[in-house]
């Protein structure tokens, strides 16, 4: 169970970020979901690194680590895959 909310809260983040950060990203949905799990993994370490890891009720602050991080790794292997993608197109 574990690993399907990771996938959920992954997808999740990923289209979030990816509905935040200005102009078109192209990377396919399948990995916007991995970079979103991997901010959520990132956001969980950051929020336990500085001792808000879990809280009474809605860990917030938590969240908004993840989806900061989800933003940044979003912005980041967006911007990888086109790098790779446009040097297949000119190859090709």
């Amino acid at each position: 169970m574990g690993w399907l909310w990771a996938i959920i809260v992954g997808f999740v983040l990923g289209l979030i970020a990816k509905a935040i950060i200005p102009g078109k990203q192209h990377s396919p949905l399948w990995l916007t979901t991995i970079f979103g799990i991997l901010g959520a993994i990132a956001g969980n370490a950051i929020a336990r690194a500085l001792g808000v890891a879990e809280t009474r009720g809605i860990d917030w602050s938590r969240h908004a680590f993840q989806l900061v991080a989800a933003i940044i790794i979003v912005a980041l292997g967006d911007a990888a895959y086109m790098a790779l993608r446009g040097n297949r197109r000119q190859r090709a």
